[in-house]
Protein backbone atom coordinates (compact mmCIF):
# COMPACT_ATOMS: atom_id res chain seq x y z
CA UNK A 1 0.00 0.00 0.00
CA UNK A 2 2.10 2.84 -1.68
CA UNK A 3 -1.05 5.70 -1.73
CA UNK A 4 -1.63 6.08 1.96
CA UNK A 5 2.34 6.19 2.48
CA UNK A 6 2.88 8.67 -0.33
CA UNK A 7 -0.52 10.67 1.37
CA UNK A 8 0.39 10.85 4.72
CA UNK A 9 4.12 11.70 4.00
CA UNK A 10 2.56 15.27 1.91
CA UNK A 11 -0.04 15.65 4.65
CA UNK A 12 2.51 15.53 6.93
CA UNK A 13 4.32 18.41 5.25
CA UNK A 14 1.54 20.54 5.27
CA UNK A 15 0.94 19.53 9.21
CA UNK A 16 4.64 20.02 9.94
CA UNK A 17 4.10 24.03 8.49
CA UNK A 18 1.29 24.10 11.04
CA UNK A 19 3.47 22.92 13.66
CA UNK A 20 5.97 25.35 13.40
CA UNK A 21 3.04 27.95 14.28
CA UNK A 22 1.85 25.93 17.26
CA UNK A 23 5.12 26.01 18.57
CA UNK A 24 5.89 30.09 18.55
CA UNK A 25 1.89 30.74 19.42
CA UNK A 26 0.65 28.57 22.21
CA UNK A 27 3.26 29.32 24.61
CA UNK A 28 2.67 32.72 24.55
CA UNK A 29 -1.31 32.42 24.82
CA UNK A 30 -1.30 33.86 20.96
CA UNK A 31 -4.25 32.31 18.42
CA UNK A 32 -2.79 29.70 16.29
CA UNK A 33 -5.20 30.77 12.67
CA UNK A 34 -5.02 34.51 12.96
CA UNK A 35 -3.02 36.52 11.71
CA UNK A 36 -1.74 34.83 8.95
CA UNK A 37 2.32 33.72 9.21
CA UNK A 38 4.26 36.91 9.05
CA UNK A 39 7.73 37.27 9.37
CA UNK A 40 9.24 38.04 13.29
CA UNK A 41 11.55 40.64 12.11
CA UNK A 42 9.84 43.07 10.34
CA UNK A 43 6.75 41.82 10.35
CA UNK A 44 5.40 41.44 6.64
CA UNK A 45 3.02 38.53 6.00
CA UNK A 46 4.50 35.54 4.18
CA UNK A 47 3.29 34.80 0.97
CA UNK A 48 1.79 31.94 -0.16
CA UNK A 49 3.74 30.94 -2.75
CA UNK A 50 6.81 31.19 0.39
CA UNK A 51 4.46 29.03 2.27
CA UNK A 52 4.97 25.91 1.15
CA UNK A 53 6.78 23.92 3.28
CA UNK A 54 10.57 23.21 2.57
CA UNK A 55 10.50 24.82 -0.79
CA UNK A 56 9.47 27.78 0.09
CA UNK A 57 12.33 28.04 2.68
CA UNK A 58 15.02 26.80 0.16
CA UNK A 59 13.54 29.60 -2.75
CA UNK A 60 14.04 32.38 -0.33
CA UNK A 61 17.83 30.49 0.83
CA UNK A 62 16.33 30.67 4.31
CA UNK A 63 15.60 34.63 4.77
CA UNK A 64 12.76 37.09 4.40
CA UNK A 65 11.88 38.30 1.18
CA UNK A 66 10.90 41.66 2.61
CA UNK A 67 13.84 42.58 4.85
CA UNK A 68 16.46 39.59 4.75
CA UNK A 69 16.42 38.74 7.99
CA UNK A 70 17.46 34.98 8.47
CA UNK A 71 14.95 32.24 9.19
CA UNK A 72 15.27 29.74 10.92
CA UNK A 73 16.62 25.81 9.57
CA UNK A 74 14.09 24.56 12.31
CA UNK A 75 11.25 25.63 9.53
CA UNK A 76 12.03 23.42 6.94
CA UNK A 77 13.25 20.29 9.65
CA UNK A 78 10.17 20.14 11.26
CA UNK A 79 7.98 20.11 8.14
CA UNK A 80 9.90 17.70 6.32
CA UNK A 81 10.71 15.78 9.88
CA UNK A 82 6.92 16.07 10.09
CA UNK A 83 6.36 14.45 6.69
CA UNK A 84 8.61 11.41 7.58
CA UNK A 85 7.13 10.78 11.02
CA UNK A 86 3.59 10.75 9.18
CA UNK A 87 4.93 8.41 6.20
CA UNK A 88 6.42 6.27 8.91
CA UNK A 89 3.12 5.64 10.84
CA UNK A 90 1.31 5.08 8.05
CA UNK A 91 3.91 2.37 6.67
CA UNK A 92 3.49 0.91 10.35
CA UNK A 93 -0.37 0.78 10.11
CA UNK A 94 -1.21 0.58 6.39
CA UNK A 95 1.62 -2.14 5.52
CA UNK A 96 1.90 -3.54 8.57
CA UNK A 97 -1.22 -3.61 10.97
CA UNK A 98 1.00 -6.54 13.28
CA UNK A 99 -2.53 -7.86 14.50
CA UNK A 100 -4.68 -4.67 14.93
CA UNK A 101 -7.18 -2.31 12.70
CA UNK A 102 -4.32 -1.05 10.26
CA UNK A 103 -5.85 1.47 8.53
CA UNK A 104 -8.78 2.03 10.73
CA UNK A 105 -6.11 2.97 13.28
CA UNK A 106 -4.09 5.73 11.26
CA UNK A 107 -6.08 8.85 11.66
CA UNK A 108 -5.55 8.06 15.68
CA UNK A 109 -1.94 7.42 15.61
CA UNK A 110 -1.32 9.96 12.70
CA UNK A 111 -3.48 12.62 15.35
CA UNK A 112 -1.18 11.42 18.03
CA UNK A 113 2.36 12.22 15.80
CA UNK A 114 1.05 15.59 15.27
CA UNK A 115 0.59 16.27 18.70
CA UNK A 116 3.29 14.36 20.19
CA UNK A 117 5.73 16.78 17.77
CA UNK A 118 4.04 20.14 19.25
CA UNK A 119 4.49 19.13 22.62
CA UNK A 120 8.09 17.86 22.26
CA UNK A 121 9.06 21.23 20.48
CA UNK A 122 7.35 23.53 23.13
CA UNK A 123 9.05 21.46 26.09
CA UNK A 124 12.56 21.70 24.71
CA UNK A 125 11.67 25.44 24.21
CA UNK A 126 9.83 26.93 27.41
CA UNK A 127 9.98 23.44 29.63
CA UNK A 128 6.15 23.54 29.31
CA UNK A 129 3.45 20.86 28.56
CA UNK A 130 0.32 23.25 27.45
CA UNK A 131 -2.95 22.66 29.14
CA UNK A 132 -4.44 23.93 25.62
CA UNK A 133 -2.48 21.03 23.72
CA UNK A 134 -2.50 18.22 26.46
CA UNK A 135 -6.53 18.92 27.51
CA UNK A 136 -8.00 18.43 24.04
CA UNK A 137 -5.73 15.19 22.76
CA UNK A 138 -7.65 13.46 25.36
CA UNK A 139 -11.07 13.53 23.56
CA UNK A 140 -9.78 13.72 19.90
CA UNK A 141 -7.68 10.65 20.65
CA UNK A 142 -10.04 8.69 22.61
CA UNK A 143 -12.72 9.32 19.58
CA UNK A 144 -10.47 8.14 17.43
CA UNK A 145 -9.59 4.92 18.87
CA UNK A 146 -13.33 4.50 19.59
CA UNK A 147 -14.07 4.63 16.16
CA UNK A 148 -11.77 1.65 15.57
CA UNK A 149 -13.86 -0.44 17.35
CA UNK A 150 -11.83 -2.82 19.13
CA UNK A 151 -13.21 -3.53 22.84
CA UNK A 152 -10.45 -5.61 24.33
CA UNK A 153 -7.65 -3.03 23.22
CA UNK A 154 -9.41 -0.43 24.08
CA UNK A 155 -10.38 -2.00 27.66
CA UNK A 156 -5.93 -2.46 27.61
CA UNK A 157 -5.46 1.38 26.73
CA UNK A 158 -7.58 2.28 29.80
CA UNK A 159 -5.53 0.43 32.28
CA UNK A 160 -2.53 1.65 30.49
CA UNK A 161 -4.03 5.10 30.87
CA UNK A 162 -4.73 4.94 34.80
CA UNK A 163 -1.25 2.40 35.38
CA UNK A 164 0.86 4.75 34.01
CA UNK A 165 -0.91 7.97 35.31
CA UNK A 166 -0.73 6.54 38.61
CA UNK A 167 3.06 5.45 38.13
CA UNK A 168 4.14 9.83 37.09
CA UNK A 169 2.03 10.76 39.89
CA UNK A 170 3.71 8.73 42.31
CA UNK A 171 6.77 10.47 40.97
CA UNK A 172 5.89 13.36 41.20
CA UNK A 173 4.26 13.35 45.00
CA UNK A 174 7.33 11.21 46.54
CA UNK A 175 10.13 13.49 44.67
CA UNK A 176 8.97 16.86 44.26
CA UNK A 177 11.04 18.69 41.82
CA UNK A 178 12.29 15.79 39.78
CA UNK A 179 9.08 15.48 37.37
CA UNK A 180 6.78 18.22 36.38
CA UNK A 181 3.22 17.78 36.57
CA UNK A 182 2.78 18.34 32.88
CA UNK A 183 4.52 15.05 32.55
CA UNK A 184 1.89 13.90 34.95
CA UNK A 185 -1.12 14.49 32.61
CA UNK A 186 0.81 13.37 30.06
CA UNK A 187 1.61 9.93 31.32
CA UNK A 188 -2.32 8.58 30.73
CA UNK A 189 -2.15 9.59 26.91
CA UNK A 190 1.07 7.84 26.42
CA UNK A 191 -0.16 4.95 28.18
CA UNK A 192 -3.09 4.64 26.24
CA UNK A 193 -1.72 4.95 22.90
CA UNK A 194 0.80 2.03 23.94
CA UNK A 195 -0.84 -0.08 25.62
CA UNK A 196 -3.36 0.02 22.83
CA UNK A 197 -1.18 -2.14 20.59
CA UNK A 198 -0.19 -4.62 23.17
CA UNK A 199 1.46 -4.09 27.09
CA UNK A 200 4.78 -5.02 24.89
CA UNK A 201 4.25 -1.78 23.46
CA UNK A 202 3.10 -0.23 26.63
CA UNK A 203 6.16 -1.97 28.84
CA UNK A 204 8.66 -0.58 25.70
CA UNK A 205 7.50 2.95 26.19
CA UNK A 206 6.96 3.20 29.76
CA UNK A 207 10.49 2.22 30.64
CA UNK A 208 11.71 3.41 27.40
CA UNK A 209 11.25 7.13 28.65
CA UNK A 210 13.59 6.81 31.77
CA UNK A 211 16.15 5.09 29.78
CA UNK A 212 16.06 7.87 27.22
CA UNK A 213 16.46 10.32 29.61
CA UNK A 214 19.26 8.98 31.69
CA UNK A 215 21.19 8.49 28.88
CA UNK A 216 20.56 11.90 27.58
CA UNK A 217 21.48 13.42 30.82
CA UNK A 218 24.67 11.41 31.05
CA UNK A 219 26.12 12.53 28.05
CA UNK A 220 24.87 16.24 29.29
CA UNK A 221 26.95 16.07 32.01
CA UNK A 222 29.62 14.19 30.04
CA UNK A 223 29.37 17.09 27.90
CA UNK A 224 30.15 19.66 31.05
CA UNK A 225 26.58 21.40 29.61
CA UNK A 226 24.32 20.07 32.69
CA UNK A 227 25.30 19.16 36.51
CA UNK A 228 23.51 16.57 38.25
CA UNK A 229 20.93 18.82 39.13
CA UNK A 230 20.08 20.62 36.12
CA UNK A 231 16.39 20.52 35.03
CA UNK A 232 15.97 18.75 31.69
CA UNK A 233 12.66 18.71 29.73
CA UNK A 234 11.00 15.12 30.15
CA UNK A 235 8.57 15.11 27.96
CA UNK A 236 10.61 14.72 24.63
CA UNK A 237 11.54 11.72 26.15
CA UNK A 238 8.20 10.60 26.58
CA UNK A 239 7.05 10.75 23.72
CA UNK A 240 9.89 9.40 21.72
CA UNK A 241 10.39 6.36 23.74
CA UNK A 242 6.55 5.83 22.77
CA UNK A 243 6.62 6.57 19.32
CA UNK A 244 9.71 4.11 19.54
CA UNK A 245 7.83 1.31 21.02
CA UNK A 246 4.70 2.16 18.51
CA UNK A 247 6.65 2.02 15.29
CA UNK A 248 8.45 -1.54 16.30
CA UNK A 249 10.57 -1.82 19.54
CA UNK A 250 6.93 -2.55 21.06
CA UNK A 251 8.21 -6.31 19.78
CA UNK A 252 10.68 -6.30 22.04
CA UNK A 253 8.67 -5.99 24.76
CA UNK A 254 5.99 -8.69 23.85
CA UNK A 255 8.71 -11.02 23.06
CA UNK A 256 9.87 -10.17 26.92
CA UNK A 257 6.68 -10.68 28.10
CA UNK A 258 5.78 -14.37 26.04
CA UNK A 259 9.12 -15.00 27.59
CA UNK A 260 8.32 -14.73 31.53
CA UNK A 261 4.91 -15.99 30.67
CA UNK A 262 2.82 -13.07 30.55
Amino acid sequence: MVAPVVVAGLLGLAIGSFLNVVAHRVPVGASVVSPPSACPACGAPIRARHNVPVLGWLVLRGRCRDCAAPIGVRYPLVEAGTGVAFALVALRFATDPGGVEGLRLLPAYLAFTAIAIALALIDLDVRRLPDAIVGPAYPVLGGLLLLAGDPGALLRALLGALALGAFYLAVWLLAPGGMGFGDVKLAPLVGALTAYLSWGTFLVGALGAFVLGALAGLLLIAGGRAGRRTAVPFGPFMLLAAWAAILGAGRLGDAYLGAVGL
